[in-house]
Protein backbone atom coordinates (compact mmCIF):
# COMPACT_ATOMS: atom_id res chain seq x y z
CA UNK A 1 0.00 0.00 0.00
CA UNK A 2 1.12 3.35 -1.06
CA UNK A 3 2.47 5.51 2.32
CA UNK A 4 1.07 8.89 1.44
CA UNK A 5 1.41 12.13 3.59
CA UNK A 6 -1.66 13.99 4.96
CA UNK A 7 -3.63 16.46 2.36
CA UNK A 8 -3.58 19.78 3.83
CA UNK A 9 -5.92 20.38 6.61
CA UNK A 10 -9.31 22.31 6.48
CA UNK A 11 -9.86 24.12 9.35
CA UNK A 12 -13.16 25.45 10.45
CA UNK A 13 -10.96 27.96 12.04
CA UNK A 14 -11.09 31.51 10.79
CA UNK A 15 -7.70 31.89 13.76
CA UNK A 16 -5.99 28.92 11.95
CA UNK A 17 -6.66 29.50 8.67
CA UNK A 18 -5.64 33.88 8.37
CA UNK A 19 -2.62 33.30 10.82
CA UNK A 20 -1.66 30.14 8.70
CA UNK A 21 -2.06 32.05 5.02
CA UNK A 22 -0.82 35.21 6.86
CA UNK A 23 2.75 33.92 7.94
CA UNK A 24 3.37 31.02 6.27
CA UNK A 25 5.14 32.83 3.14
CA UNK A 26 9.37 32.03 3.13
CA UNK A 27 8.91 29.94 6.68
CA UNK A 28 9.65 26.72 7.18
CA UNK A 29 6.30 25.18 8.15
CA UNK A 30 7.10 22.54 10.71
CA UNK A 31 8.80 24.36 12.54
CA UNK A 32 8.06 28.00 12.58
CA UNK A 33 4.06 27.52 11.25
CA UNK A 34 2.71 24.42 12.57
CA UNK A 35 3.47 24.81 16.20
CA UNK A 36 1.80 28.28 16.08
CA UNK A 37 -1.23 26.64 14.46
CA UNK A 38 -1.35 24.46 17.01
CA UNK A 39 -1.07 26.64 19.50
CA UNK A 40 -3.66 29.05 18.00
CA UNK A 41 -5.87 25.86 18.01
CA UNK A 42 -5.45 25.03 21.50
CA UNK A 43 -5.37 28.38 23.20
CA UNK A 44 -7.95 30.18 21.17
CA UNK A 45 -10.31 27.45 19.90
CA UNK A 46 -12.80 30.45 19.92
CA UNK A 47 -11.79 31.82 17.78
CA UNK A 48 -13.62 30.15 14.85
CA UNK A 49 -15.35 33.34 13.80
CA UNK A 50 -13.60 36.53 12.51
CA UNK A 51 -15.11 38.32 15.23
CA UNK A 52 -13.75 36.63 17.72
CA UNK A 53 -10.67 37.19 16.43
CA UNK A 54 -10.85 40.67 16.42
CA UNK A 55 -12.12 40.64 19.95
CA UNK A 56 -8.46 38.03 20.71
CA UNK A 57 -6.60 40.89 18.81
CA UNK A 58 -8.13 44.12 20.96
CA UNK A 59 -7.94 42.21 24.77
CA UNK A 60 -4.49 40.07 24.08
CA UNK A 61 -2.81 41.39 20.57
CA UNK A 62 -2.30 40.26 17.61
CA UNK A 63 1.41 39.37 18.84
CA UNK A 64 0.56 37.12 21.54
CA UNK A 65 -2.27 35.37 19.27
CA UNK A 66 0.44 34.40 16.55
CA UNK A 67 3.12 34.03 18.91
CA UNK A 68 4.88 36.53 16.68
CA UNK A 69 7.04 39.74 17.11
CA UNK A 70 7.89 40.74 13.61
CA UNK A 71 5.82 43.98 12.80
CA UNK A 72 5.67 42.91 8.91
CA UNK A 73 3.75 39.53 9.24
CA UNK A 74 1.31 41.34 12.10
CA UNK A 75 0.04 44.26 9.97
CA UNK A 76 -0.10 41.77 7.11
CA UNK A 77 -2.04 39.37 9.36
CA UNK A 78 -4.37 42.26 10.90
CA UNK A 79 -4.77 44.30 7.36
CA UNK A 80 -6.36 40.43 6.27
CA UNK A 81 -8.60 40.22 8.94
CA UNK A 82 -9.67 43.71 8.62
CA UNK A 83 -10.54 43.31 5.01
CA UNK A 84 -12.58 40.22 6.18
CA UNK A 85 -14.56 41.71 8.22
CA UNK A 86 -15.06 44.49 6.30
CA UNK A 87 -16.20 41.96 4.24
CA UNK A 88 -18.85 41.12 6.45
CA UNK A 89 -17.11 37.53 6.30
CA UNK A 90 -17.81 35.57 9.66
CA UNK A 91 -16.68 32.29 9.10
CA UNK A 92 -14.84 29.84 6.91
CA UNK A 93 -17.98 28.75 4.85
CA UNK A 94 -18.13 32.15 4.00
CA UNK A 95 -14.47 32.45 3.25
CA UNK A 96 -15.21 29.86 0.89
CA UNK A 97 -17.30 31.61 -1.04
CA UNK A 98 -15.45 34.71 -1.52
CA UNK A 99 -12.53 33.43 -2.37
CA UNK A 100 -14.51 31.84 -5.46
CA UNK A 101 -15.04 35.49 -6.36
CA UNK A 102 -12.42 37.47 -8.59
CA UNK A 103 -13.81 41.08 -7.22
CA UNK A 104 -13.13 39.57 -3.56
CA UNK A 105 -9.44 37.90 -4.21
CA UNK A 106 -8.46 41.02 -6.06
CA UNK A 107 -9.36 43.05 -3.47
CA UNK A 108 -7.14 40.61 -1.12
CA UNK A 109 -4.15 40.72 -3.12
CA UNK A 110 -3.98 44.46 -2.32
CA UNK A 111 -2.82 44.32 0.65
CA UNK A 112 0.90 44.00 0.81
CA UNK A 113 2.12 40.40 0.69
CA UNK A 114 -0.77 38.60 -0.03
CA UNK A 115 -0.82 37.31 -3.88
CA UNK A 116 -2.20 34.88 -6.03
CA UNK A 117 -0.26 31.96 -4.19
CA UNK A 118 -1.54 33.38 -0.34
CA UNK A 119 -5.04 33.05 -1.88
CA UNK A 120 -4.88 29.74 -3.71
CA UNK A 121 -3.40 28.48 -0.17
CA UNK A 122 -6.15 29.78 1.94
CA UNK A 123 -8.56 28.56 -0.40
CA UNK A 124 -7.03 25.00 0.54
CA UNK A 125 -7.39 25.88 4.08
CA UNK A 126 -10.98 26.54 3.85
CA UNK A 127 -11.49 23.14 1.49
CA UNK A 128 -11.23 24.39 -1.75
CA UNK A 129 -9.68 21.74 -4.17
CA UNK A 130 -6.90 23.12 -5.86
CA UNK A 131 -3.29 23.95 -5.96
CA UNK A 132 -1.21 26.87 -4.71
CA UNK A 133 1.96 27.52 -6.08
CA UNK A 134 4.80 28.09 -4.39
CA UNK A 135 8.78 26.92 -4.31
CA UNK A 136 8.33 23.15 -4.16
CA UNK A 137 5.82 22.74 -7.04
CA UNK A 138 7.91 25.51 -9.16
CA UNK A 139 10.85 22.99 -8.24
CA UNK A 140 9.31 20.17 -9.15
CA UNK A 141 7.72 21.64 -12.57
CA UNK A 142 11.48 22.51 -13.18
CA UNK A 143 12.30 19.35 -13.03
CA UNK A 144 9.76 17.33 -15.01
CA UNK A 145 10.73 20.36 -17.78
CA UNK A 146 8.10 22.38 -17.93
CA UNK A 147 8.50 25.85 -18.84
CA UNK A 148 7.78 28.68 -15.99
CA UNK A 149 4.78 30.66 -17.93
CA UNK A 150 3.86 32.58 -14.49
CA UNK A 151 1.61 31.42 -11.49
CA UNK A 152 -1.57 30.95 -13.21
CA UNK A 153 -0.16 28.68 -16.04
CA UNK A 154 1.61 26.25 -13.75
CA UNK A 155 -1.47 26.80 -11.29
CA UNK A 156 -3.57 25.45 -14.37
CA UNK A 157 -1.17 22.76 -15.69
CA UNK A 158 -0.87 21.26 -12.12
CA UNK A 159 -4.68 21.52 -11.37
CA UNK A 160 -5.21 19.91 -14.80
CA UNK A 161 -2.36 16.88 -14.17
CA UNK A 162 -4.41 15.91 -11.00
CA UNK A 163 -7.75 15.87 -12.70
CA UNK A 164 -6.05 13.79 -15.01
CA UNK A 165 -4.41 11.42 -12.22
CA UNK A 166 -8.14 11.51 -10.83
CA UNK A 167 -6.66 12.71 -7.44
CA UNK A 168 -7.77 15.73 -5.63
CA UNK A 169 -5.93 19.26 -6.77
CA UNK A 170 -5.28 19.30 -2.96
CA UNK A 171 -3.96 15.64 -2.33
CA UNK A 172 -1.51 16.18 -5.83
CA UNK A 173 -0.25 19.88 -3.72
CA UNK A 174 0.62 17.52 -0.97
CA UNK A 175 2.32 15.16 -2.57
CA UNK A 176 4.76 17.39 -4.75
CA UNK A 177 4.99 19.50 -1.42
CA UNK A 178 5.94 16.07 0.86
CA UNK A 179 8.11 15.40 -2.50
CA UNK A 180 10.05 18.38 -3.12
CA UNK A 181 10.15 18.64 0.77
CA UNK A 182 11.82 15.66 1.66
CA UNK A 183 14.58 16.00 -1.56
CA UNK A 184 15.68 19.73 -0.27
CA UNK A 185 16.03 18.19 3.19
CA UNK A 186 18.07 15.06 1.64
CA UNK A 187 20.44 18.05 0.50
CA UNK A 188 21.00 19.98 2.87
CA UNK A 189 21.79 16.63 5.62
CA UNK A 190 24.80 15.84 2.20
CA UNK A 191 26.04 19.53 2.20
CA UNK A 192 26.31 18.99 6.07
CA UNK A 193 28.49 15.53 5.60
CA UNK A 194 30.75 17.41 3.73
Amino acid sequence: MLNRPPCRPIYHHMGAVLADATLQAGLSYEKIIRPRIHYILERFPHASTTGSVIQIMQDEGTSKFLQWTHNEKISRFENVVSFISNARIENTDELLMSLREETFCSGLQKIHGIGPKTIDYMACLVGMDCVAVDRHVQNFAELAGLENNGYAYLRDVFNFAADLLDISRRDFDSLIWHYQAAQYKKQLELEFDK
